[in-house]
């Protein structure tokens, strides 16, 4: 699994758009995605969780936010993306105390 957060600037966002974007806040990862913005709904943060196959690595998790991020519709720049293969992350137990 993969956790990829694209920061951008939408480019010609209408009011259908702003509500669109709105209604498809939130700071979650899922598979469709998830917007949090600045007031103006003019730059945003896209959160999307992207399966992981066992030879895929950043460029196809990256193009499978893309892909999630264009079915919303809304023209966009992007400005950076960031990729977290969690497949990497260690988790590290506390001992128990007797």
């Amino acid at each position: 699994m993969f956790r990829v957060t694209i920061r951008g600037k939408f480019k010609g966002l209408d009011d259908a758009g702003r509500a669109a974007v709105t209604a498809a806040g939130g700071a979650a990862y899922t598979e469709g995605g998830t917007f949090t913005h600045d007031a103006s709904v003019s730059a945003f943060t896209f959160r999307c969780q992207v399966p992981a196959g066992p030879d895929d690595g950043e460029d196809e998790a990256t193009l499978g936010a893309m892909t999630a991020l264009d079915a919303h519709g809304h023209p966009y720049e992007i400005l950076r993306v960031a990729v977290t293969d969690m497949r990497q992350i260690k988790i590290r137990r506390k001992g128990r105390g007797a």
